[in-house]
This record gives structure tokens, sequence and C-alpha cells, in this order.
């Protein structure tokens, strides 16, 4: 991988920004010195300092050396953060990357400036590991930026870009799913204590037969059904209890709650 060769801005440095730093660094994308986070309590990312990231408090100061400016902070602490950095951009060389849910790229060129190139990414929290499905949207950045962004992504799981008017969609499916799924796993192992096994035990089966599914659609890049049709056979044990499951509303309830997380996540910024 071709090295980024600015210097990258994390704003609001919590679990997404932190990772994300960890994540580019380890996947050659920049060294721990090209990237500066602030957090309003510094002490938080004292770790990260002993590893070589520049940390800072300033986020002015830290985005005037900037190119890529990676805005993490929550929606609601979003406007007084632009507000702090708004006299320090500089629209000819920077790119400003927002994970912030329901702030649209117009929503941040108000408060920067209408020719500030803003590109809206969501991620989840298996950035942590590397393992994150982020999606991307851009009402006005070139190309080339695009695709930069698309490469730094990259470094820390899937990417897949998507029209902006999809972003908060993408937040219940993708950042919110993660917990869906954790609850799915519980759920299994819980019903795995039932029926006989240690807690830790059942724990263990339901995560890795999870992760066995997951990897099957991937790998074999093959339809749900498909694969549960192999699993499945006439007044067999499996289509008993997917069907009891189908009875209780399993599939219903999860569509409904995705659908739910996505009018919720389209609420969470205010303008003012």
């Amino acid at each position: 991988m071709n090295q980024f060769k600015g210097s990258i801005a994390i704003l609001g440095s919590g679990n997404i920004g932190i990772s994300l730093a960890k994540g580019l660094v380890k996947a050659h994308y920049a060294e721990a010195g090209q990237i500066s986070l602030t957090r309003r309590n510094i002490a938080n990312l004292s770790a990260m300092a002993e590893h070589g990231f520049i940390t800072d408090t300033d986020n002015a100061a830290v985005v005037a050396g900037a190119d890529l400016v990676v805005l993490a902070v929550l929606p609601q602490q979003l406007n007084h953060l632009l507000d702090q950095i708004a006299p320090s951009v500089n629209i000819e060389k920077q790119v400003f990357i927002s994970v912030a849910s329901g702030v649209s790229c117009a929503d941040i060129r108000n408060k920067l400036g209408d020719r500030v190139e803003v590109i809206r990414a969501m991620p989840n929290t298996a950035i942590a590991i590397g393992q994150s499905m982020t999606c991307i949207a851009t009402d006005n950045a070139t190309a080339e930026n695009v695709a930069e962004v698309t490469r730094m992504f990259e470094t820390v799981g899937s990417v897949v870009k998507i029209n902006e008017d999809l972003m908060t969609s993408a937040t219940a499916l993708c950042a919110c799913g993660i917990a869906f799924f954790l609850r799915a796993i519980r759920a299994a192992s819980q019903g795995g204590v039932e029926i006989g096994f240690h807690a830790d035990e059942a724990l263990k089966m339901a995560v890795q037969t999870a992760k066995g599914a997951a990897d099957l659609l991937l790998q074999m890049q093959s339809h749900p059904e498909q694969e549960i049709d192999k699993v499945t056979s006439p007044k067999g044990c499996t289509i008993a209890g997917l069907n009891e499951m189908e009875h209780n509303g399993f599939s219903s309830s999860l569509i409904k709650g995705i659908k739910l997380s996505a009018v919720k996540a389209g609420a969470l910024y205010t303008k003012e």
C-alpha cells in the first residue's frame, strides 16, 4: 500500500477515532507521527501519545496543520466543534470526513463554507479489530478524494459507497446492527444453557457458529436461504426450530428494530 503523504487530524478521539488511528498505522497507511488526536480530557489519550501519536486539546490548531480532518464527535457536540475550527479551514488542501450520525454534508458546509469538501463515513465498532463495515457518501468531493477516503477505511474493514440519503439507513443496519447481531448471539447462548451447556461453553459455541454463518456467506458469495436449505431436511429439527422462531416474530422484530433505529439515527443532530 502506498503510504499517505499528508497529515491526519482525528477530532473527538473516542472508541471509533482511536480504533481508526490504530488501524491506519497497523495497515501502514500512515505513521503515528502523521496523526493528531484531540479530546477534551487529554489524559484519556496518554497511551496513544506513548505510541507516537500527537495528542492535543486545541482542535483549531490541529486542523490548521492537517490535510484529512476526521470529525468524530457526537452529533450533539458537532456544531460547537465546527465553530471552533472554522477559522482554521483551508479549502484548497483539506478534506473533511464526518462520522457523526444524521449530519449531512450540507450541514457541515453551512458551518465551514460552501466550497469545503465533505465526505460522510459510517463505520461500526468492529473497526477496533479491522472488521468494520463502513459506508461512505458525499455530494461534492472529487473522485480522487473519495478514492483516498475509501482506501483509508479499507485499512479497517470493508467499504461501500452509497448515496447520501441512505446514510441514516446505513447507521441502523451497520452501526446499530452490531448490537442486533450480538443480541442474537447472546440469545442463542442462553438457549444453549437451557439445553444443557455451561454458560462459557454455550457462548463459545454460539459465537463460532455465528462467525461460521457469516463467513459462509462472504466466502461462498451465496444467499442466506441457499445455506439454510442445506441444513433443513424434511420434518427435521432445524426447520422446526426456524418455524417456531418465525411464529414468534423473529424476522419481523429484527426488521422493525432496524426501521426504528433508522428513524432515530436521522434525528440525533439539531441544526441550531
